[in-house]
């Protein structure tokens, strides 16, 4: 048994942009800590109860990002840790969860006092309560440009954990009668071989040929066939797109490298603790739009019940956001497989040459990172370096584990 990827030996698997989220979550907390000081000392002062009840709303919004903050600190400060098997990526996705359970239950408060307003009207003091709910929905989008990096997209994840190919582009070859373009064609149809002519006289199907060669010394032969402008190889070319072509054209060879790097799913890359944090900020925002909605209607058309019908839509919405949280989140730390597709691909480019893998685990380490352990059976004298050139590919996998048996 042999570890495919010694360099991954850090167990360092924060996710990207984890310093500069932290940093923005601290910023967010500092500001709805000063909007919840001036609230509450304000309606102490001019005696409103309503400007005292949304500081202390304030509160627990600047505690749960608290949690975010604190999970981003302690994942940096013990990345190192010898104690943490596999790092502290995972550290976030905890914050997340947790997080999400404070969120539900923030929505059972909410229609619970809600519902209870439907048969116990209370009067409402319109003056006050309006200008409030306008104040937080202000902070709201304020601290939701904060977290976006102000107004730059920061991706809730890894920058490349998306699903799917990722090709280099088209290789540009200078021969003595001019320029060809050998290109990996697979849109929609099965991948094969595409050569042009960019300058030059137009390519002769007889006097062309492309020629592989794969990390473990495999060869072969495409034969081309020609497509009316350009040639396309006859036979398909096999899993992974990762080797050495050299381009034959007439009684010269043009070698060039291709190399193809597939990434997870984008919900294995992307970071919880982020964004529970950003759905906390857009959970008040859309309960702070309801409320202002509720009370505008209730005070021009005296529809009293507006006002809590608007929170009991505000603790529906808040539950669904909570749940998908708690869906996400939970299935991390048991190590549910974070991308069956992409465990498919795997079991697909470790059995292309007629090798057996007999067991598969992949797991998430953090944003953006995965873990897997292998198990491969083979009749052929291959040790774990050989699997490992296989699965460069997926530019996921931070820490692999694999282990061959020799049948």
């Amino acid at each position: 048994m042999a570890d495919a990827f010694p360099t991954a030996h850090n167990h360092v698997f924060l996710g990207e942009g984890h310093e500069k989220n932290e940093r923005r979550t601290w910023l967010v907390i500092w500001l709805c800590g000063a909007m919840m000081i001036a609230e509450i000392v304000g309606g102490l002062l001019f005696g409103s109860i309503a400007l005292v009840a949304d500081g202390l709303h304030m509160s627990t919004h600047a505690g749960a990002l608290l949690l975010a903050a604190l999970a981003y600190t302690y994942a940096r400060k013990r990345a190192g840790d010898p104690d943490c098997s596999f790092g502290t990526g995972k550290f976030g996705d905890l914050a997340g969860f947790t997080s999400a359970i404070i969120l539900a239950m923030i929505a059972l408060l909410i229609a619970y006092e809600s519902v209870s307003r439907l048969f116990a009207p209370v009067a409402i003091q319109f003056a006050e309560a309006i200008p409030i709910a306008c104040l937080g929905l202000a902070v709201n989008i304020a601290s939701a440009w904060l977290l976006s990096g102000g107004g730059h997209h920061h991706g809730h994840g890894h920058s490349h954990a998306h699903e799917g190919h990722d090709h280099d582009q088209a290789r540009h070859i200078s021969t003595e009668a001019g320029t060809v373009v050998l290109e990996v064609f697979e849109d929609g149809v099965p991948p094969r071989f595409r050569l042009r002519a960019e300058t030059g006289p137009a390519l002769k199907e007889q006097a062309t040929l492309v020629e592989t060669v794969r990390a473990d010394g495999t060869r072969q032969l495409f034969a081309m066939q020609d497509q009316g402008g350009y040639l396309e190889s006859v036979d398909q070319i096999p899993e992974p797109h990762a080797f050495t072509a050299s381009v034959r054209i007439g009684q010269r060879d043009y070698p060039v490298v291709f190399e193809e790097h597939e990434h997870a799913h984008e919900s294995a890359g992307r970071d919880n603790n982020m964004r529970a944090a950003v759905v906390h900020v857009m959970a008040d925002a859309a309960v702070s739009v309801l409320v202002i909605t509720g009370l505008v209607l209730a005070r021009t058309f005296g529809w009293l019940w507006m006002d809590p019908l608007a929170g009991i839509i505000g603790a529906a919405v808040i539950a669904s956001w909570s749940y998908g949280l708690i869906r996400d989140t939970g299935a991390i730390p048991l190590d549910m497989n974070p991308d069956r597709g992409m465990a498919e691909r795997m079991r697909a480019t470790v059995e292309t040459d007629g090798d057996r893998l007999t067991d598969l685990h992949l797991w998430r380490l953090g944003p953006g990172h995965l873990g897997a352990i292998l198990s491969v059976a083979t009749q052929r004298q291959r040790g774990p370096e050989y699997y490992q050139s296989l699965l460069r590919r997926f530019r996921s996998l931070s820490h692999v584990t694999v282990e061959v048996q020799h049948r």
